[in-house]
């Protein structure tokens, strides 16, 4: 468990932007520059921004960690980040943390010591990035390197990816809305309820309407998870490295 020091933030600074320029040019004020350069959740200014992928809507980091803990929505437009981890599709912003700390003076300094004071206040290891130093030569060849690769390759965990064909809605079922995005990767713990769960949502189904889904000729049950599945699927249930699913929409049957 990591743990993230609460922050202080000058929330209020009557800083202009060019109070290192010359007297001769004109002055902007901060403020008008607030809606770009502070957190939507924290309303301080941004420390280790972080973007959302899906909306590109950017937090404070610890800011939208925290949020995640009880919603998979973005704070500012509710777009589904991700079904069930969202932490998955947020990415370091540190080119537009690199400007909020040249407009706001004084600010990675004062972060870096309350992170200081944080950490040994409780008796632990200051982290290599809070010690102040001299900041290193990159040498070109350096700047070439790729960002680690743990930015890009996806969890282990989502081990299946899903193609899911829309087979028809039966007669009666009206009013929804296609799926714009027929591909899935989930985990292999998932079962069949969950698919379609996810289906429901992303359609907007009525309670009236039931989601029927089937591999090749077999038709699934609920229960089934997707690693049984994978393992009785001949070779023309995968198109292109992908399992095909194919569901449709019916009435519920009357008993």
């Amino acid at each position: 468990m990591s743990i993230v020091p609460e922050k202080r933030k000058s929330q209020q600074r009557s800083t202009s932007l060019s109070d290192c320029d010359s007297d001769d040019e004109p002055k902007i004020p901060l403020n008008q520059f607030y809606p770009y350069i502070r957190c939507g959740l924290c309303c301080g200014f941004l420390i280790d921004a972080s973007t959302i992928t899906e909306c590109l809507h950017t937090f404070c980091k610890s800011c939208i960690v925290k949020h995640f803990f009880y919603s998979n929505r973005c704070p500012t437009c509710s777009i589904v980040v991700h079904e069930t981890q969202p932490l998955y599709n947020i990415r370091p912003d540190r080119q537009l943390q690199d400007i909020v700390y040249k407009m706001v003076p004084f600010l990675e300094e004062f972060e870096r010591e309350q992170m200081r004071n944080f950490y040994k206040s409780r008796g632990l290891e200051v982290p290599n990035p809070v010690i102040s130093s001299p900041s290193p030569v990159v040498s070109k060849k350096q700047r070439k390197e790729p960002l680690p690769q743990s930015i890009f390759t996806i969890p282990p965990e989502l081990n299946v990816s899903l193609l899911l064909e829309f087979a028809g809605a039966e007669h009666g079922i009206n009013n929804y809305k296609p799926l714009e995005r027929p591909y899935l990767r989930v985990s292999g713990e998932a079962t069949v309820r969950h698919v379609a769960l996810f289906i429901r949502r992303k359609m907007e189904l009525s309670s009236t309407c039931q989601v029927d889904m089937a591999c090749g000729e077999h038709l699934l049950d609920h229960c089934q998870s997707l690693k049984d599945i994978k393992k009785i699927a001949g070779k023309e249930a995968y198109q292109d490295g992908l399992l095909v699913l194919h569901f449709a929409l019916v009435l519920p049957s009357e008993t």
